[in-house]
């Protein structure tokens, strides 16, 4: 609290006017970036790109949010913070699932993926993954960077969906990541 109170320039008796305790303040952090967050992602899915620009464009958005963050704060969350971390996690995910699960129906419906998928499967898959590829135990930071690792797990996920007509669109966003 000292160093937020140093660097705003403001007394901590300020801060803690507005919020009464460091989990309160830590809450209401944690919500205001991932509503920054899903509110970019809505105005993108407004664009009407195709499924799959549509999430190349939502991964550049969110890189540029998170920039390239490894300290993990999800762990950091779940360790200091657990009853933050279970609250924001459940509507987080939430959120997320919904989405992505319109970006699968998307890309049916545009003939870019594949009918046959289990929409409400491969959504809650793609969520999973993409939060346990934030594991720093298991992706080493030094080894592999935030964009590297959602890159390749994009590429991962789209090239097991996508028809012959979003292949050839996939192939496109892997020359210009190249």
């Amino acid at each position: 609290m000292d160093d937020i109170a140093n660097k705003m320039g403001i007394s901590k008796k300020t801060i803690y006017a507005h919020f009464p305790t460091k989990s309160k303040l830590v809450e209401a952090t944690t919500v205001y970036l991932l509503e920054t967050i899903d509110s970019g992602i809505e105005n993108i899915r407004k664009k009407n790109l195709n499924a799959i620009e549509e999430l190349f464009e939502i991964k550049k958005f969110v890189m540029g949010h998170l920039k390239d963050e490894r300290s993990s704060p999800q762990f950091q969350l779940s360790k200091y913070y657990p009853k933050v971390y279970q609250n924001v996690s459940k509507n987080h995910s939430t959120l997320m699932c919904c989405s992505i699960s319109a970006n699968l129906h998307k890309g049916i419906e545009g003939g870019l993926y594949r009918k046959s998928i289990p929409v409400e499967f491969i959504s809650r898959l793609y969520f999973l993954g993409m939060t346990a590829i934030k594991d720093s135990e298991m992706f080493s930071p030094e080894e592999f960077s935030n964009s590297q690792l959602t890159g390749n797990y994009l590429e991962y996920h789209l090239r097991a969906i996508v028809t012959a007509k979003g292949f050839k669109i996939l192939q496109n966003f892997i020359t210009l990541e190249d």
